[in-house]
């Protein structure tokens, strides 16, 4: 184990700080228990940058403490984030981008989440794939994954991969940094590595690389899976060998200190015969993988294969987030509203319409309904008067509005 106090010469260099200050910048975000802006430090960012440059070559730097913030869940309830301070968000960048060089050519095939060059859309089209010759899959979910992580396990994980000692020893520090609750108590860390520190994503995948990865790869070589971080899907060929993976996987989480979620990990049914009843589909990443009918030509016989669709939770959110808007409310002109919102479609048609386009014009349809009530509002017009309107406004603009290239008003 390293010595947590060891304060000796480290080979970092100014340079190395200073990419690191560029790409930590670029997504911006919140400051820390310290209160620092991105403001304060651009203004002051040879003094502060030096300092920081000075504390980690010494080994005499310590991380403060992590801001603890809490965000809405999806499907209710609340996921708690751990905000580091920007010099902390710096120097996490700076060893990150020291193991990642060393870790990123042995992570698995499978493995897609926060790596360069990887995609959910390629985890979700390797998992509909699979499951054309795989009748049922396993959709694992852990229980509080990155808050349940064992940090000896987790040392001892890095170490095999990476031998500088600095690396260890400084991911050890952040790892037992601490965190400041909402009340402003203080709350050590025994276990977990919080969500929203630069180098946690990938303290995560270097984890579930041994966690599961490996140990698939070694005793079940023959199963394919898909691991987007905590979010895993295995296939298997028939419900005999589900059943026994699912166990198998159960055991090995457990060994490792992780819980598998009783309710949320689940045996799907996408096509094999079974006298038990398995749900017919799987969510994953924001679309749902499921059987759908189609006949063949000349056939005349009805088969079942695997497709792609966004899945149902993302159509309700989507939603939320629209009525959440409060389009109708805008006293602003049409051209406004449209440039007010039209970034988060963009994002949403980016993401969505990856697979299968006609899957959203529901919630296009939906949109336009919402735009219609700003009109009756705005121009105190009847519904018909309402249309036309937007539709004269679609003929003179036809991308006014970024869906509308998909579904006309």
């Amino acid at each position: 184990m390293i010595n947590y106090y060891e304060t000796k010469s480290q080979p970092i260099t100014k340079v190395m700080v200073w990419q690191a200050y560029k790409e930590v910048k670029t997504n911006a975000g919140s400051g820390g228990i310290d209160n620092m802006s991105w403001e304060y430090l651009q203004e002051n960012a040879s003094t502060e940058l030096y300092k920081l440059w000075n504390r980690l070559s010494s080994g005499s730097y310590f991380p403060k403490a992590v801001k603890q913030v809490a965000i809405p869940k999806k499907g209710g309830g609340e996921r708690l984030l751990g905000i580091p301070t920007i010099l902390d968000r710096i120097a996490q960048q700076v060893v990150r981008k020291q193991l990642e060089q060393q870790v990123e050519p042995i992570f698995h095939n499978s493995s897609f989440g926060y790596r360069p060059n990887r995609s959910c859309h390629q985890a979700v089209s390797q998992a509909c794939a699979n499951s054309f010759n795989h009748d049922f899959a396993i959709d694992l979910d852990i229980k509080g994954f990155f808050d349940n992580i064992d940090h000896e396990l987790m040392l001892k994980a890095v170490s095999h991969y990476c031998r500088e000692k600095w690396v260890l020893m400084y991911v050890e520090r952040w790892l037992k940094a601490g965190i400041i609750q909402a009340d402003g108590t203080f709350k050590p860390s025994l276990t977990g590595t919080p969500q929203g520190g630069v180098i946690s994503p990938l303290l995560a995948n270097i984890f579930l690389h041994v966690v599961f990865d490996k140990w698939m790869e070694k005793h079940h070589p023959e199963k394919p899976f898909e691991r987007y971080a905590d979010d895993i899907v295995v296939h298997c060929k028939t419900e005999r060998q589900a059943t026994f993976m699912m166990n198998q996987i159960k055991h090995r989480m457990e060994t490792c200190k992780l819980t598998l979620h009783g309710e949320k990990s689940k045996i799907v049914n996408l096509r094999g015969f079974s006298t038990k009843k398995y749900p017919k589909g799987f969510d994953f990443l924001g679309f749902t993988i499921r059987p759908r009918a189609y006949t063949p030509k000349g056939s005349g016989k009805v088969k079942s294969i695997p497709s792609i669709c966004v899945s149902q939770k993302s159509k309700t959110s989507i939603l939320e987030k629209f009525k959440s808007m409060n389009l109708h409310k805008r006293r602003k002109p049409l051209e406004e509203v449209a440039k007010a919102i039209n970034p988060v479609l963009r994002g949403i048609i980016t993401y969505y319409h990856h697979f299968w386009k006609d899957d959203m014009r529901m919630v296009w349809n939906q949109l336009n309904a919402r735009l219609l009530k700003w009109v009756k509002w705005e121009k105190d017009m009847y519904k018909m008067a309402s249309v036309r309107y937007l539709k004269t406004k679609y003929k003179e603009r036809p991308n006014l509005f970024a869906h509308w290239l998909l579904v006309y008003p």
